[in-house]
């Protein structure tokens, strides 16, 4: 398992963040910002899937500022923040939404369209199983690899997805009293994905 791990305060959320096929292109990014066109990066992902952790570790560690939900924000707002960092001569990761980002102030949309562009692609098998198992850890929820082995393959794939599973395993197994077991898992992916879904069987 490949991990960046995060310099954060505890309490914070997750520790480290996961590599695999869905992101490893992005950390390799962000550990080469001065190759970046005008010092910028843009980076889109679904929800849930690490982008605020990577602005965090970004930013913390130094190698540059970040703007975190730049797509919440005003617009001349992130503009005004861009040129800041261009003035200062310092690397900006600008996190964005779901792509496609549809910017509508022409100056910042051809700026940024004129930046490194990087997105969070779904993760694998290989890098899900990873997850599921880092998010479980984080719980101190024991979940073995024989409880992966049969997860992974019913499971969703957005990180999204992994995050409520594991989080409906431990609801389930603090209501039941019991430690995670088939039975919960079951009845986990049941709860999240429906019980007409053929990946129970």
């Amino acid at each position: 398992m490949e991990q960046i791990a995060l310099p954060l305060k505890a309490g914070k959320g997750p520790s480290r963040i996961i590599i695999g096929a869905a992101n490893g292109h992005v950390a390799d990014a962000l550990t080469n910002a001065a190759s970046w066109p005008f010092r910028t990066a843009v980076l889109t992902g679904q929800p849930r899937s690490g982008k605020s952790l990577f602005a965090r570790w970004f930013a913390e560690s130094g190698a540059g500022d970040a703007i975190d939900d730049a797509q919440l924000l005003e617009e001349d707002a992130v503009f005004h923040r861009w040129n800041r960092a261009q003035e200062a001569g310092t690397p900006l990761l600008i996190i964005g939404g779901e792509p496609p980002w549809d910017i509508r102030l022409p100056d910042l949309k051809s700026r940024l369209g004129g930046s490194l562009q990087l997105e969070i692609g779904l993760p694998d098998d290989e890098m899900a199983r990873d997850l599921l198992l880092s998010l479980a850890e984080e719980r101190g929820l024991p979940l073995r690899s024989d409880a992966a082995d049969y997860l992974i393959p019913r499971a969703g794939r957005s990180q999204a997805e992994l995050e409520q599973l594991v989080a409906t395993i431990d609801r389930l197994s603090l209501e039941r009293k019991a430690p995670p077991n088939l039975g919960i898992w079951r009845s986990a992916l049941e709860a999240v994905h429906g019980p007409e879904e053929p990946r129970l069987i």
